[in-house]
């Protein structure tokens, strides 16, 4: 890890400027952090010139000029090649899965399809909020890890597994099955910027979150607006 070199973390939930602020920008180096799609610019990164450009949580294509002219180091949270693409929190929690990898690959063309530098385990209990925020304190252990061992990355191995982006109307809560499937639902959707677990009735929108076990019962926090009002 060397004092004289420059790094950029892009990361746009609040969750990840807090671990930028006291996990990375007190590493040696020069440290920026990017919170916004309108704030990733090729002229900002030509002022800054950094020798790697690490993405915590990013949810818009990089711009290949940019991917093309810095090392971007991308954390996904699957085991990649498995869960290529759009929404692999929600997708993994629909799919069963209760642990998964987060992936630190470098970014190519193809979306997710990079060579990797590491994998980690990543506990996938709780809200998707707070498995976000896991996420986020994992992917700064890995950047130190990274950083110190300067490791090669290796060319993706085994079946290639695409996952597609979600879209707001699929936070409409479709009829459970369970209790356990409903409460699957409602967290995966409880974090910032994300469109909250909802169904609409008799001209009211009813929005899930905070949902937790009490027993055998689940208990969960409701907002109940007109249906023909924004959330």
């Amino acid at each position: 890890m060397s004092s004289g070199k420059t790094y950029v973390v892009c990361g746009l939930n609040s969750w990840n400027q807090t671990t930028f602020d006291h996990r990375l920008a007190v590493l040696p180096g020069s440290w920026h952090f990017i919170g916004s799609r309108e704030e990733l610019t090729v002229e900002r990164l030509r002022l800054w010139n950094p020798d790697t450009v690490f993405f915590l949580h990013w949810s818009w294509i990089v711009p290949e000029e940019i991917i093309n002219a810095y090392e971007c180091v991308n954390f996904h949270m699957t085991d990649l090649p498995y869960g290529r693409g759009g929404s692999p929190l929600q997708n993994l929690i629909l799919r069963g899965h209760r642990m998964t990898k987060l992936t630190a690959h470098r970014m190519s063309p193809e979306v997710d399809a990079g060579p990797i530098y590491c994998k980690e385990d990543l506990d996938l209990s709780g809200s998707a909020e707070e498995i976000l925020r896991r996420a986020s304190e994992l992917a700064a252990t890995m950047i130190e890890r990274i950083l110190q061992e300067s490791p090669i990355p290796q060319a993706q191995q085994g079946e290639v597994v695409l996952f597609e982006r979600r879209k707001p109307e699929q936070s409409k809560m479709p009829p459970p099955a369970s209790l356990e499937e409903l409460y699957d639902f409602i967290r995966m959707l409880d974090a910032e910027r994300y469109p909250l677990a909802f169904f609409s009735k008799d001209g009211f929108r009813y929005e899930f979150h905070h949902a937790q076990w009490k027993n055998t019962a689940l208990e969960a926090s409701v907002l109940i607006t007109p249906s023909d009002v924004s959330p």
